[in-house]
């Protein structure tokens, strides 16, 4: 792509999560697109449900995604409701299955309690799919693909039935490779199933990574960032590696209008004090980006 064809077609997209400051320096990024992710177990605070969307609103942050720990089951209700109280947007839910305890009819106790809470809050969102590697360990292809169609279209029929939607996370292995969950996503036409990628479980394909973006683009629902370098860490702050740059901007010049996630994935750490770093960080390479034009 010739250097003024580039520019063309990112810096529209780009200028979408860009908003020029004004006299009282509020913030560059457009708040509306970005979101929250892996901030509920990840808190050396270890907030309370009130704590924490205050804390988002503390931030600018509209939107964040639920992960959880067995813990966080008598509390999530709640948490959400208050959530909806404080015009915060419970984007996601994460949901992990294990070869163990997680079968076709029949889903872990802490799973059903899951889908239990989601009915009982009525909230409707999406349902971040993932799986231990034990459930695709040993298999051939054919065999890992037919099993991943079967166990999808079943939590994607129980995620419509409350009114969510199934979006697929590249969490790592077999299913986190994304012309795997491309393949299942074309077998179930019936189903609406998106794909959420994350770039802290990509330092292996970044070698593909444009190919992977042509392949996913279609079902992109989300992207979570990171500061990536070819050999780690796996968390980094944004615009502290070498790669994400460029990675944005490819994402961006593909045509990628929707949301972005910034990580609280630092146990040790205040996640309050993780996302404001990363939330720096990304105005830092959008508004270095909408510069180079």
């Amino acid at each position: 792509m010739k250097a003024s064809r580039f520019w063309m077609t990112i810096l529209p997209a780009c200028l979408l999560f860009i908003q020029c400051k004004n006299n009282r320096n509020e913030d560059a990024i457009d708040m509306d697109r970005v979101f929250a992710w892996c901030i509920v177990p990840f808190d050396s605070m270890q907030r309370t449900p009130q704590q924490r969307i205050e804390m988002l609103k503390e931030l600018g942050i509209k939107k964040y995604a639920y992960d959880w720990r067995d813990r966080h089951l008598e509390e999530m209700v709640h948490e959400w409701q208050l959530a909806r109280e404080n015009l915060i947007e419970v984007s996601a839910v994460w949901l992990w299955l294990d070869e163990r305890t997680d079968t076709i009819g029949k889903l872990s106790p802490a799973n059903e309690r899951l889908f239990a809470n989601l009915d009982s809050a009525g909230l409707h969102t999406d349902l971040w799919l993932s799986f231990n590697a034990n459930y695709f360990d040993s298999l051939t292809q054919d065999q890992a693909l037919a099993k991943g169609i079967a166990i999808v279209d079943y939590i994607a029929s129980r995620a419509k039935s409350l009114g969510c939607k199934l979006v697929l996370y590249n969490h790592g292995d077999w299913f986190g490779e994304p012309e795997n969950q491309v393949q299942i996503i074309r077998a179930l036409p019936g189903q609406d199933i998106g794909i959420v990628y994350s770039f802290h479980h990509v330092h292996h394909q970044l070698d593909r990574y444009n190919s992977l973006l042509d392949t996913m683009l279609p079902y992109l629902k989300a992207v979570n960032l990171n500061g990536m370098r070819r050999n780690g860490p796996k968390i980094l702050p944004l615009n502290e590696g070498d790669e994400e740059q460029a990675m944005i901007r490819t994402l961006l010049a593909k045509g990628y209008t929707g949301p972005l996630g910034i990580l609280g994935h630092v146990e040790e750490a205040d996640v309050k004090q993780v996302l404001e770093k990363n939330k720096t960080g990304l105005e830092a390479i959008l508004t270095g980006i909408a510069k180079r034009e």
